[in-house]
């Protein structure tokens, strides 16, 4: 196979990911994106390719239910097989469901969850399980499910790679989509969507339909052709943008700003570093210390690198006394001034901004608070209420407090 024949066959979109696995950069790939950005059909062929290079290795590929196997998963491979010009290479079955590599006898094996039993006897000629792709993560019961899955499959062999696909569902609270904002060595995570795969291997209809939704239900477009997590209308931050942000942009930034939220157990302590451009009103939320039953000692060890830097912190929860502590210990910090309404005044601003970019590898927690808060919903009628909750929204105060001095100058 020629690096020009897989140009052609692989969008321009996944280079990066390509790169990432043929060096050995990674092991595990997840691939996440809208309707026709392609991921499939690029995984299905980076797992023959894997199959081709670890000869002692075998590839289980598994979706949530069985009988939706043959067509999409079996099909999606075999036309990967026909693609690469192998057919005559593999023998491809579908009782049992399998497509075998006839020079070696490796073998690749489809399973739905939805029968753990078969899972659980998996029996290989030679080798060991090496490969293994989650298609339609989301569907899948959970991390826990997922990961006994990979703990069951990957038993043995030098070699191991796991694949994971899904379109990011519309609420941020699935569990797929905080899956992929919680860092792991060795996971690289990667969104695609079909305005990055070549139009011709879409076609015009696809196009047009895409098109007329994005004129129709902008909300609906953007869920199902970019992939977007956009919730049920309940949620608080409609300007989120989760992306690296680069120590390089960090130490260009004119101004930096620092929050502190109070907490012991089970709510927790929360520092965040933040920085605003006031020009495109955008938020950089790009630094974070998290920690349950932290003395104020122990604390202060944690953000010492801060020393220097003014920090506003929350005047409750005892506040005064602990900022006592912290400026005993030579830090700048001073209470926050909460006031009437300061709360809803400080979301309202946070969400009126342009952008509220979080890197949520520097800041998972963060990441993680902002994109599941939403508003409560009478349990009766469903209508959404009024006001903001007071829960899970600790980097949240950290950061009103941290940009108190912005959002409190008038005008602003």
């Amino acid at each position: 196979m020629t690096t020009c024949r897989l140009s052609q066959l692989i969008s321009p979109a996944f280079s990066e990911s390509h790169r990432a696995v043929k060096s050995g950069a990674v092991n595990e790939l997840v691939e996440k994106g809208g309707r026709g950005s392609a991921k499939s059909s690029y995984i299905s062929l980076e797992l023959i390719l894997l199959l081709l290079q670890h000869r002692e290795c075998h590839a289980v590929v598994l979706r949530k239910v069985g009988n939706t196997l043959r067509t999409s998963v079996y099909a999606q491979v075999c036309w990967a097989i026909a693609e690469l010009g192998l057919s005559s290479r593999f023998k491809c079955t579908v009782s049992p469901m399998e497509c075998t590599y006839l020079p070696t006898g490796q073998k690749i094996l489809f399973f739905g969850l939805d029968d753990p039993g078969k899972l659980k006897s998996i029996k290989v000629p030679f080798g060991y399980i090496g490969l293994a792709w989650f298609e339609e993560l989301d569907q899948f019961d959970g991390p826990e499910q997922v990961r006994n899955v990979e703990q069951s499959l990957f038993r043995g062999g030098p070699y191991s790679f796991c694949f994971k696909s899904f379109n990011p569902p519309a609420m941020a609270r699935n569990w797929a989509n905080k899956y992929v904002l919680e860092p792991k060595a060795g996971r690289m995570v990667h969104h695609s969507t079909y305005l990055t795969t070549p139009p011709e291997w879409l076609g015009p209809k696809f196009l047009a339909d895409a098109e007329h939704l994005k004129e129709t239900s902008d909300t609906a477009y953007r869920h199902e052709y970019l992939g977007e997590v956009v919730g049920s209308g309940s949620a608080v931050f409609d300007n989120l943008r989760m992306e690296p942000i680069t120590g390089k942009q960090i130490a260009d930034f004119d101004y930096h700003y620092f929050g502190q939220d109070w907490g012991w157990y089970p709510d927790p302590n929360h520092f965040a570093g933040c920085a605003y451009d006031s020009g495109t009103r955008t938020l950089y939320i790009y630094e974070e210390f998290r920690g349950w039953r932290q003395s104020n000692a122990a604390w202060a060890g944690k953000i010492r690198h801060h020393m220097d830097d003014l920090i506003l912190a929350d005047p409750g929860s005892g506040g005064d006394r602990n900022v006592g502590d912290f400026r005993d210990y030579g830090f700048r910090m001073r209470e926050a001034q909460k006031g009437p309404n300061s709360v809803a005044y400080g979301i309202r601003w946070l969400q009126a901004l342009t952008a509220i970019v979080i890197d949520p590898a520097r800041c998972p927690e963060t990441a993680k608070e902002f994109s599941e808060y939403e508003y409560e919903r009478d349990p009766k009628t469903g209508e959404v209420l009024e006001g903001y909750p007071d829960a899970a929204n600790h980097s949240i105060d950290a950061v009103r407090y941290a940009l108190e001095p912005v959002w409190k100058r008038r005008g602003k």
